[in-house]
């Protein structure tokens, strides 16, 4: 383990081999760490939460990373992300397992092998995302929701508590219900995201008209971006919207 003096790690947690800790981490009693694995600065890890581990595909090698024996892909933690309790991180099986800068992952979320999770997400209690899901930066998931492996979660889209989501979720859009459905644009996360009117009822008509992905001049950069990166999707299956 590399650390710095400033880090708190509880006596009672398991920081194994191949592990790096940032500036100013705190790792609670029963946390369970295993390399490969980089967390970030200033990171909070809650009681029970396990860090690491291989992924849960039946052809994949099952080592004892906690051993000194470490394979697979890493697992990446941005800085000042929080996981709270009983919180499951696995490596990755063909890139590694990221969650990015200022994420909020609480009480028992579970993070499947090769999902990448952007900055400033915040999964809610309960919440599992399957191998290779993406969830672009801002996105907020509610109470257990669950992602269906391979599957796209736009930034910031909002998806409502206990939403089985089985096809990709637009950027900026509100999702829930089951079946799941797009139900318009998530109007609260663009405002506090800081977008301004003029822009939110922009995106809002282009959900509504059925003509996204397709970027739009006269937008920031930052929405045409995650618009662009929606069109150029090879695998997108789009989550259908209501009438």
């Amino acid at each position: 383990m590399q650390s710095s003096t400033s880090t708190r790690v509880s006596g009672s947690a398991f920081v194994g081999p191949g592990v790096e800790l940032g500036v100013g981490v705190s790792v609670a009693p029963f946390a369970v760490l295993v390399g490969p694995t980089r967390i970030g600065d200033h990171v909070r890890i809650g009681a029970g939460t396990h860090v690491g581990g291989a992924p849960e595909i039946a052809t994949e090698r099952q080592n004892d990373a906690w051993d000194g024996d470490l394979d697979h892909h890493e697992v990446v933690i941005g800085d000042h992300t929080v996981l709270r309790d009983h919180v499951v991180i696995h490596h990755g099986s063909v890139r590694p397992t990221v969650v990015g800068e200022g994420c909020h992952l609480f009480s028992h979320v579970y993070v499947a092998h090769d999902v990448q999770v952007g900055n400033g997400v915040t999964l809610s209690a309960g919440v599992s995302l399957g191998g290779h899901v993406t969830v672009r930066r801002g996105a907020n998931l509610g109470l257990n929701v669950c992602v269906h492996q391979r599957r796209y979660v736009g930034a910031l889209a909002m998806v409502g508590m206990g939403t089985p989501v089985t096809r990709d979720v637009p950027p900026f859009a509100t999702a829930y219900g089951v079946p799941p459905r797009v139900h318009g644009a998530n109007r609260f996360g663009m405002s506090r995201a800081g977008l301004g009117p003029d822009v939110i009822e922009a995106v809002t008509v282009l959900l509504a008209s059925g003509r996204l992905p397709a970027s739009q001049a006269g937008l920031p950069a930052a929405v045409r971006d995650e618009l662009d990166w929606w069109s150029a999707l090879p695998d997108r299956v789009a989550m259908a919207a209501t009438p």
